[in-house]
């Protein structure tokens, strides 16, 4: 009778924990009805390419939920393409951004993630650097949000990441883009 009732607790406890899955593109990526707000230059208008992603961890499912950098890097790509900035491979622009960290709980109710992410901006033929800077962003998914553990992590994860890319497409809507000289809108 131990044996079952320590049967019965195990399986519960692995019914609500479940497998750890990495954060998913879709939760990462800015629709375009959330950068409405936004205006853009019109030279970075269909003229921003990702050059390159870097950092981030693959998710082991049997520890915690992760944001990988092919995974970050297909949401950023489609959050330009949302926001009409993403060009081909011969853009003017590149953008290259390094997932620096993800702060993550181990526990709790509600899980609050930090996402650390720098992102540079170069003009392609000059290589000149247009912009430079270290975007970090909370996100706290609560228990409302799911009852699992680990799902509340992977929410929280794709919550950060997005944000960040919200607060990295408002940065870039603050450039104003003009030949020979380059500055932040007031």
């Amino acid at each position: 009778m131990t044996y079952l009732r320590l049967l019965l607790a195990a399986a519960l406890i692995a019914l609500c924990t479940g497998c750890a899955t990495s954060a998913q593109i879709s939760g990462m990526t800015v629709a375009a009805d959330q950068d409405k707000a936004n205006t853009y230059d019109a030279q970075l208008k269909n003229n921003v390419r990702v050059s390159e992603v870097n950092g981030g961890d693959k998710t082991n499912p049997l520890w915690t939920s992760e944001i990988d950098s092919p995974d970050f890097g297909a949401a950023l790509k489609q959050s330009l393409a949302n926001a009409d900035l993403l060009g081909n491979e011969s853009a003017s622009y590149a953008l290259r951004a390094n997932l620096l960290r993800v702060d993550q709980p181990l526990f709790g109710l509600n899980f609050e993630v930090t996402s650390e992410v720098e992102y540079t901006l170069v003009e392609a033929v000059t290589n000149k650097v247009v912009l430079r800077e270290i975007i970090r962003t909370p996100f706290t998914a609560g228990f409302g949000d799911s009852v699992i553990g680990v799902k509340r992590l992977r929410l929280a994860n794709e919550g950060s990441a997005r944000v960040n890319i919200i607060a990295m497409l408002k940065r870039l809507s603050d450039l104003k883009m003009e030949a020979k000289q380059v500055s932040l809108k007031n």
